[in-house]
């Protein structure tokens, strides 16, 4: 009984450490090396966020009921295969697979604009764009990178979590 506890423990605790790493990534991108975000890199920084108190608040929590650890261990495991959706997402949209959002592309038609509609044009466009990978390694973007490893990652926990949760 006390082994599947402890691995379950161990899971959630790795679970919560990868969004630890990933976030710590991020942030050393950001401000070590002057990678800026666009809005959907901001927004996949969040389903990591919630799993690291997930992860925190699970861990807390079984120490006086450790039958709610694997409930805590798929809850991570599920906010991370969100922020895997996310990150899918925002990856097509850098890979042109699909329109990203108006707000944060440039899909304008200058063909046809006069000098001072496309002065408009380029000022309202957002200064980094979630269309254009900032970064990439091997041909992956960074969202890319999050995708494989928050979807590793939360199936992982997923799984889990479900095989050694509690009757």
């Amino acid at each position: 009984m006390l082994a599947p506890f402890l691995r379950t423990k161990s899971v959630l605790l790795l679970t919560g450490l990868a969004g630890v790493a990933v976030l710590g990534g991020a942030y050393i991108f950001q401000y070590g090396f002057g990678y800026q975000p666009c809005v959907l890199c901001l927004y996949q920084r969040l389903p990591w966020w919630i799993t690291i108190g997930v992860a925190c608040l699970g861990l807390s929590v079984a120490r006086k009921r450790p039958g709610l650890l694997s409930v805590f261990t798929v809850l991570a495991g599920l906010v991370v295969l969100a922020g895997a959706a996310l990150a899918g997402y925002h990856a097509g949209v850098e890979y042109a697979w699909w329109q990203g959002p108006a707000g944060c592309s440039s899909t304008v038609d200058m063909s046809s604009m006069t000098l001072e509609e496309m002065k408009k044009a380029i000022m309202a466009t957002p200064v980094v764009r979630c269309d254009e990978a900032a970064w990439t390694l091997f041909g992956i973007s960074m969202a890319g990178y999050n995708f494989l490893i928050s979807l590793a990652a939360g199936l992982f926990a997923v799984v889990f979590g479900w095989r050694n949760r509690q009757a």
